[in-house]
């Protein structure tokens, strides 16, 4: 029994050595990391090596990991940016430790076309964005996020809606009838960018702040492994993935208020009546005095209006699977009544390591998208429909003698009141009453498997969904009706169904070697699949008994229309690229794919699009590598054709038939017909872009101050062109490769670290110059063409320009009136361009270029324990605008009201030399005095923030104060400079029809990292 205790004891004190001694090769190692500057650095990754454990710093740069056994540990401390360090931690307890900053970021890694290359490997005009910046400004969608980030790179914000539609450029409009966007690549998914003026803009459905880094591909050697789908630049989107590490949990949420810049000056009631009196020679307002201000119109559509985003992100991971899960929350409402914008959205992105030769992941992105839309911008030509189909142009033309509602607060529409007087113009505020929602479902799943055969040779194989759909609900209310007008028509209702499913698989092999120490090689193969289906049905209805269901029971209605529609497309794709580099010195890219579409024509379904480029560090070199302030000189130069199919609809290269407008009574029965519609072209084919680029990028005191200069010259032939055909072939036109036009242009980007020690501050900038011309339209028959009423296609001119007469004045008592237009006493005068004596279309001339002499963006960054001051410039130097409603509201012909101008018109005892005096059913002619400078400074951000000190439980907590739109410095008359009422035309451009003005805001926000 005593042996038995005594056993006991000394296994017992055997166990609580061990432990002790165990204890005792371990301990909890702390510390602080700092830069170079002595500044902490948060969020630096802190991993014992091996292992998967380990810890990030907090916001003052601590950090602390338990149980590290101190014998033999190593630490591995990383941070993008810094220079990573393995330190060995031996019986230390507490490790502090300076990061150095990797000035020549020589191994910093950028996203190319299937793959990633060091950013000193780079031999394309490849431009960066970081999500930091995307976001700097509270955007819906991502390419709202690029405008004036990137030299070469085009931004119009077509629409100051809320989900509005975007256009971008990527150096200059590539087509004429197709699609000038861009591709873009979410995670390897392939989408596209298009829509009208009052359409969502489909980058909208995807969520900005899952965005990890945005590369723009904008020359022919870094777009073209997206051969077919290049010609207009690549925007590669890569979203934000788990790192390794404890897990971090993010909240982000920002609120504000959302108000209109600027309002038009319009004539008051009493102004309005004394010009009523004067159009129609009668005493309809017998005292306009007395009839004082008025209804103010815009007062009563635009609103100050909330914006809201809240998210919710996690991030983290073991060294085998990392996760990234993050929930999107984004509201919207407009500056314009009854329209908003809403998104709920979410993002879980999976790494996981099956063991040392494969990898698999995920990346799925889904969205919920509700736009309440409101029409503004009409896309039809004159000076009626900017009124009539427009709610800023029916309140700016809405008389302010009569009032919006009745005593009972229902719409008052305007042929009841005023005796009838004013039954040709609208009530603004029936556009709001009018339904027009779209919701949209929106989901992008990636899925791969990575797996390592050989060393150095890996293949991927990728599938890829974008599967979508819509609901579009509309309603026009017969309440909004004149009681006089209701008949059996009135109320009208549609529904629309859109779905669309994409799917794309590739097969990826990637060899990489380095042999004789300074050769490397990495050589990329790819075999890829992609089809496309879209579905629509459409039901509109009119002549519904009252408004209770408004389109939720179409069935009530009178009249009933049905229509559907249905189209496939698949691309097939083979393509190979060679990197090779020499010492870190000389570079050599060479790529070619192959693509084959369905859309095109039998004896053209294949194109080949290859590339070369190069580039040199001349810093490599011995005559330069000793010159101390010079950190970084490499020049580019590269040469590629890319394609363009993007605005070829399926089946275009087919004979079609289509259903008449009408349909046949045979034997008392309608029946419908069917007629052919298009002719045949089994030689349609892709629009190619052969584009030339000559780069430098330089370094200055240790990259302190860095430069890129880009030159480039593109030629886009066999162009989508419409011409026309001799009736005697039973055709009008026929779409075929006939036309060409150029873009060649400089870029400029600057950034600089001013300051690097305890206060910071960088700037950066760009600038860009691009000239386009048009070269053919179809083979020399055409030199010239409208396109508008206002603005032409030419041979030898840019794009969308302005052709119009030539503003001379107001004709006064006394002068002679050439003939050959309506001139009048206190009419509009012309000039006689070509000096006949008469007025004639040989006396239109060019007045204005919608195209910028230069676009540019500035940037700059200050910071100071704790304290963060970011401020954003763009503008837009040299282009034109066409102000359409000028043509409307400065036409005094009665009924409708004026701008402010018009008080100063002509009379005889005013004989102005601006405005013509009023007068009934006359129409003035287009002149120069409609075309006006559309150049622009616009404030895009200021930002305020404050990191808070150390919180104990948090990382980081920061707030900060936002403005956004804060001023606009331009001599536009309009609501807004930054205008294109035709969205992604590329030739009807610089056009204002009243599209609905971008907004001021105001908004404080607060970020929180536990």
């Amino acid at each position: 029994m005593k042996k038995r205790i005594r056993f006991v004891v000394c296994l017992v004190l055997t166990t609580l050595t061990s432990v002790a001694v165990v204890l005792a090769q371990s301990s909890t190692v702390s510390g602080r990391v700092t830069g170079a500057d002595g500044s902490a650095l948060p969020g630096v990754s802190v991993i014992l090596k091996n292992t998967q454990r380990g810890t990030t710093t907090n916001a003052d740069g601590q950090y602390s990991l338990p149980n590290v056994p101190t014998s033999s540990a190593v630490l591995t401390f990383s941070f993008i940016g810094y220079v990573s360090q393995d330190i060995t931690v031996g019986n230390r307890t507490v490790i502090d430790l300076t990061l150095q900053s990797d000035d020549r970021s020589l191994n910093e890694v950028v996203v190319v076309g299937y793959g990633t290359q060091r950013k000193i490997e780079t031999t394309g005009a490849i431009a960066s964005v970081k999500s930091t910046d995307l976001v700097q400004t509270p955007v819906a969608n991502v390419a709202q996020g690029l405008q004036a980030r990137v030299a070469g790179v085009q931004v119009s914000q077509n629409t100051g809606a809320p989900g509005g539609n975007i256009s971008v450029r990527i150096r200059g409009t590539n087509s004429i009838n197709g699609n000038s966007e861009p591709l873009y690549v979410v995670d390897g998914i392939q989408i596209s960018n298009s829509g009208g003026i009052n359409d969502v803009s489909p980058l909208s459905t995807i969520n900005p702040n899952d965005i990890e880094s945005v590369e723009i591909l904008k020359d022919a050697s870094a777009s073209a492994i997206y051969g077919s789908r290049a010609a207009n630049g690549v925007v590669l989107i890569t979203t934000k993935r788990g790192k390794t590490g404890a897990t971090r949990v993010t909240v982000e949420s920002y609120y504000g208020v959302q108000k209109v810049n600027k309002t038009l000056p319009v004539l008051n009631a009493a102004q309005f009546g004394q010009l009523e009196n004067e159009v129609f020679k009668n005493n309809y307002y017998p005292d306009p005095a007395s009839l004082g201000e008025g209804t103010n119109w815009q007062s009563l559509i635009f609103r100050q209006a909330p914006i809201q985003n809240h998210q919710l992100s996690i991030n983290g991971g073991t060294e085998k699977t990392q996760v990234a899960l993050s929930a999107n929350y984004f509201n919207q409402d407009g500056i314009i009544i009854n329209s908003a914008f809403k998104r709920y959205s979410y993002r879980l992105n999976v790494d996981h390591r099956v063991s040392d030769r494969i990898k698999i992941g995920t990346s799925i992105l889904g969205s919920y998208a509700i736009n309440s839309g409101i029409t503004t911008g009409s896309e039809a030509i004159g000076d009626a429909p900017v009124v009539t189909n427009s709610i800023l142009g029916a309140a700016i033309g809405a008389p302010p003698t009569l009032v919006p509602y009745r005593a009972d607060g229902s719409l008052f529409p305007f042929g009841e009141q005023a005796g009838g007087q004013y039954r040709e113009v609208t009530n603004p505020l029936n556009f709001a009453s009018v339904l027009n929602r779209n919701a949209i479902k929106r989901t992008l799943i990636n899925l791969y498997a990575d797996f390592t055969i050989l060393k150095g040779l890996t293949y991927r194989a990728s599938f890829n969904t974008d599967l979508q759909s819509s609901l579009r609900d509309g309603y026009s209310p017969r309440s909004i009706v004149n009681r006089s007008d209701l008949n059996d028509n009135s109320g009208s209702g549609f529904k629309i169904n859109n779905n669309g499913l994409a799917l794309l698989h590739e097969s990826i092999l990637t060899y990489s070697t380095l042999f004789a120490k300074h050769h490397s090689v990495k050589a990329t193969a790819v075999v890829a699949s992609q089809s496309e289906a879209y579905d629509s049905n459409q039901i509109n209805a009119n002549g519904f008994p009252n408004d209770a269901t408004q389109n939720e029971a179409l069935q009530l209605a009178l009249n009933r229309t049905v229509s559907s529609s249905r189209n496939r497309t698949r691309l097939d794709s083979y393509l190979a690229r060679i990197n090779y580099g020499y010492k870190d010195k000389y570079f050599l890219d060479l790529t070619a794919r192959i693509d084959g579409s369905s859309k095109f024509g039998a004896n053209r379904k294949y194109g080949l699009f290859p590339a070369v480029s190069a580039a040199w560090r001349i810093i490599e070199e011995p005559f330069v590598k000793n010159v101390s302030w010079l950190s970084d000189l490499k020049l580019r130069g590269s040469y590629g054709i890319t394609g363009n199919a993007g605005g070829l609809n399926p089946y275009q290269s087919l004979a079609t038939v289509a259903a008449l407008g009408s349909d046949y009574n045979i034997n008392h029965a309608y029946i419908t017909g069917i007629n052919p519609s298009g002719i045949a072209n089994p030689d349609l084919r892709w629009e190619k872009s052969a584009q030339a680029d000559i780069g430098l990028d330089i370094g200055l005191f240790n990259n302190r101050i860095s430069f890129i200069i880009d030159a480039y010259q593109k030629t886009t032939k066999d162009l989508l062109y419409v011409k026309g055909l001799p009736l005697s072939s039973g055709y009008s036109t026929i779409t075929g490769n006939f036309a060409s036009l150029q873009n060649k242009g400089l870029e400029f980007a600057v950034n600089a670290r001013v300051l690097d020690g305890p206060l910071k501050w960088n700037v950066s900038g760009n600038l860009t110059m691009n000239r386009n011309k048009v070269l053919d339209l179809d083979g020399g028959t055409t030199q010239e063409r409208f396109i508008t009423t206002y603005s032409i296609l030419g041979i030898g001119q840019p794009l969308g320009v302005f052709k119009t007469y030539v503003f001379d004045g107001i004709n006064q008592t006394g002068e002679s009136i050439l003939p050959g237009y309506d001139g009048r006493l206190g009419g509009l005068k012309v000039k006689d361009i070509n000096g006949d004596g008469v007025i004639s279309a040989a006396d239109q001339v060019i007045t204005g270029n919608p195209n910028p002499a230069f676009i540019y963006g500035f940037s700059t960054n200050l910071s100071f324990k704790g304290f963060d001051l970011n401020l954003f410039l763009s503008g837009s130097q040299g282009n034109d605008i066409y102000n359409a409603s000028r043509l409307s509201f400065e036409m005094p012909l009665g009924q409708r009201n004026q701008l402010a101008g018009l008080a100063n018109r002509w009379s005889a005892t005013n004989p102005s030399n601006q405005y013509v005096s009023g007068f009934q059913a006359g129409r003035l002619p287009i002149t120069s005095q409609v075309v006006e400078d559309g150049s622009y400074l616009r404030c895009k951000n200021l930002t305020l923030g404050y990191t808070l000190p150390r919180i104990k439980g948090l990382q980081q907590v920061r707030v900060y104060v936002s403005t956004n739109n804060l001023f606009t410095i331009t001599n536009y008359s309009g609501f807004d400079p930054e205008v294109n009422t035709y969205a992604g035309s590329n030739t009807a451009i610089g056009i204002d029809n009243l599209v609905y003005p971008q907004a001021k805001s105001f908004l404080g926000g607060l970020q929180v990292t536990f």
